[in-house]
């Protein structure tokens, strides 16, 4: 979410103005920020909280059915309020989730811009980072991004029906993911830096790298009277978190407890959506229900996390050693990518962490110096990229570039933004 949030101020700093779509979890962040809200649907939170969640991995092909048909109806649902929210704009931005929205563009005349956090376009470089594979060789590489497109066709079953009840156009022709309906390819702005991801050679001229869009902190957030006094009592300690991902919360805490012991180091850990329990905890542990991470990290002398991309920024960008603890999707690549980096060790899945393994990476993380070191030089290099600069740049020129089927279409001035 925090991406497309510090994308949408840079273009009001630019003078447009901007409408971010998102579920109802995210209103009061949103207009916190000043910038103008549409809800497209209900509590993701919410969602992300079914108990089927928990097993997905352990039961794919029982489970995956019943969550990509909900995910249909979710996304069919997102599309009839987003088409309220698009009336008027001159250019769309929108992501995976969001893909109606190329039709929106197709119906409202206007340009529409693709967007990701994680490599989705084709490439023979590596394997689909949608799933955790090996990396099997240009060819098969290649074809394992299949696994993206089919995904995509599943959720995109609607589209056509919506086209006709909501925007009374015949049904598509063709597209995807990265072309329009006339298979042109779109612009597709690639929100993480070439540093940590590098711009595949065999990907399109219309896919960008951009850098990330870093959402700073607008709060002055500072830690409380009692969490200052907890890191004023010792050495830097070190984060836990796992995000958006609320699942296993009683194994993690297990888990989490018993390594604590074991390294006998501080830690402070993000009791919020990330499947851990915040009560009950030894001296060496302070839970915190929300903290910007951009300030929060400042305080740490390293980072556990799931590998979101968001997160995984925020710690690259702080310079801290990182060990990443992956679930599910794009996590175990960005995992990969700060291990390649030499910021922090190889990625462990949570199902397979135990204790004695978590111990080990909190002892690596805070004494093995080549990780420090790596980090530091990684968080400034990033610090000289301007990412939604940039975006907004090939934005505009996307705009100015755009040539309307109708000579009706008034003047560009207007940008609408989806996040999810």
């Amino acid at each position: 979410m925090q991406p497309y949030l510090a994308l949408a101020l840079a273009l009001r700093e630019r003078g447009y103005s901007v409408v971010v779509g998102a579920p109802a979890d995210f209103e009061d962040e949103i207009n916190g920020l000043g910038l103008e809200f549409h809800s497209i649907g209900g509590y993701i939170r919410s969602f992300l909280r079914q108990s089927i969640f928990e097993h997905a991995h352990e039961n794919f092909l029982i489970n995956m059915p019943t969550l990509l048909q909900q995910g249909q109806r979710i996304v069919e649902q997102a599309a009839r309020h987003s088409w309220k929210m698009v009336q008027g704009a001159d250019a769309v931005i929108h992501n995976i989730n969001t893909s109606f929205a190329i039709d929106f563009g197709e119906a409202l005349d206007i340009p529409t811009i693709m967007s990701a956090l994680q490599p989705l376009n084709s490439t023979g470089e590596f394997p689909v980072c949608s799933y955790d594979v090996p990396d099997m060789g240009p060819a098969l590489n290649w074809l394992s991004h299949a696994a993206t497109v089919v995904q995509q066709a599943y959720y995109d079953f609607p589209r056509d029906k919506l086209r006709r009840e909501l925007m009374g156009l015949e049904p598509r022709k063709g597209g995807g993911m990265f072309k329009d309906t006339r298979g042109k390819n779109l612009v597709t702005l690639y929100a993480y830096s070439p540093l940590v991801s590098p711009r595949p050679r065999d990907w399109p001229k219309t896919a960008i790298v951009t850098g990330y869009w870093q959402l700073k902190d607008q709060t002055g957030w500072k830690p409380e009277k009692d969490f200052e006094e907890f890191l004023n009592r010792g050495e830097p300690p070190v984060y836990v978190g796992f995000g958006s991902m609320p699942f296993g919360a009683e194994r993690n805490t297990i888990i989490l407890k018993e390594a604590a012991r074991i390294w006998g180091g501080r830690i402070v850990i993000a009791s919020g959506w990330g499947g851990i329990k915040g009560e009950n905890l030894p001296k060496n542990m302070f839970a915190i229900s929300k903290a910007p991470h951009d300030r929060l990290f400042e305080y740490m002398g390293g980072v556990v996390h799931h590998g979101g991309a968001g997160t995984t920024a925020a710690g690259l960008h702080a310079g801290k050693p990182t060990f990443v603890v992956p679930q599910a999707i794009d996590q175990p690549y960005w995992g990969r990518r700060v291990h390649a980096l030499g910021c922090g060790p190889e990625p462990v899945l949570l199902k397979k962490l135990t204790p004695q393994v978590l111990a080990k990476a909190f002892h690596e993380m805070t004494t093995y110096r080549p990780y420090a070191n790596a980090a530091k030089k990684v968080a400034e290099k990033l610090a000289e990229e301007d990412g939604t600069a940039k975006a907004i740049l090939h934005i505009e020129r996307v705009m100015k570039n755009y040539t309307p089927r109708f000579e009706s279409r008034k003047s560009k001035s207007f940008i609408s933004g989806f996040a999810r």
